[in-house]
């Protein structure tokens, strides 16, 4: 009730002096209490880091917790046509904190997808280390790099990317089959978007807000700690557009998801914590 800065970081401080007496041969005979004790602050410690500290801007460091959830290091991104070098990041640096909603707005061409297909570890930057925690997906080789996708993030596309030969149902038990979880969910999901009558429903029947409906479903059932946006009101007319919005308002902060999001349009602005442009291969945020 009181929590402070101070007393998490002297929360630290023991858990790292318990840590040296664990591995201090001369207290074997202790070392399963010592243990106890630690396990029981490594806990404390990572339930206030996520209930508390995802607010303070500070970067902490408790063994391999880490208090940003999605850290740009000097990231650098460019493509070259013919002799001429288009420059889409240079050296950026960028903290999104858990459960942050971010827009990075403008317009097409400007770098939002390039961004976005960075964070998913689809593309490598030219320069510099994107971390999702405490993982370095620059660091991972591609296969590494698809399991990291499949099980910690969810994706949201603009022309919505379902099978066509599977129902409403079968798209979203696709990413529970992939991440080994129970089919038991999917009519649960199915329902806080809207869709229960509609599936069995293929895809070619529904309308484009439906799809919608069905994509936002697909990417938060296997809960991904991390939602990528790519505009996803890009292929509406403004009313289902508006619904669309509301809905991922919503659900993800309902669940608490933290969530990147490229769009042009003003109408999603909203939504977000912080607005972010791209100018010049830098990132300006938008009062």
């Amino acid at each position: 009730k009181s929590f402070t800065l101070e007393k998490f970081l002297f929360l630290i401080r023991v858990h790292s002096c318990l840590k040296s007496f664990i591995f201090n041969p001369k207290y074997t005979s202790v070392r399963f209490s010592f243990l106890s004790f630690s396990s029981v602050c490594q806990s404390l410690i990572l339930s206030l880091s996520r209930n508390y500290l995802y607010s303070v801007n500070v970067n902490i460091f408790v063994g391999k917790l880490i208090l940003y959830m999605i850290k740009l290091e000097n990231v650098s991104k460019g493509y070259s046509e013919g002799k001429v070098l288009h420059t889409i990041l240079s050296g950026v640096d960028l903290n999104i904190n858990k459960g942050e909603i971010i827009i990075i707005y403008g317009k097409s061409g400007s770098g939002k997808s390039t961004l976005l297909n960075l964070l998913a570890g689809i593309d490598l930057p030219d320069e510099g280390n994107i971390f999702f925690g405490d993982i370095n997906i620059t660091a991972l080789n591609e296969k590494q790099r698809t399991l990291f996708r499949r099980k910690s993030i969810g994706f949201i596309f603009q022309f919505f990317n379902l099978i066509p030969t599977l129902t409403v149902s079968e798209n979203l038990k696709l990413p529970l089959e992939l991440n080994s979880i129970s089919f038991d969910i999917a009519d649960k999901m199915i329902d806080e978007v809207g869709l229960l009558d509609r599936k069995n429903a293929y895809p070619d029947v529904l309308s484009g807000g439906e799809q919608q409906r069905v994509a936002i479903a697909r990417a938060l059932i296997h809960n991904p700690d991390f939602i990528l946006a790519d505009e996803p009101t890009g292929n509406l007319d403004f009313d289902t557009s508006k619904q669309i919005i509301d809905l991922i308002d919503r659900i993800v902060k309902q669940q608490g998801k933290t969530m990147i999001m490229a769009t042009h349009s003003r109408e999603v602005i909203g939504l977000a914590d912080r607005v972010l442009t791209l100018k010049d291969g830098k990132f300006i945020e938008m009062n």
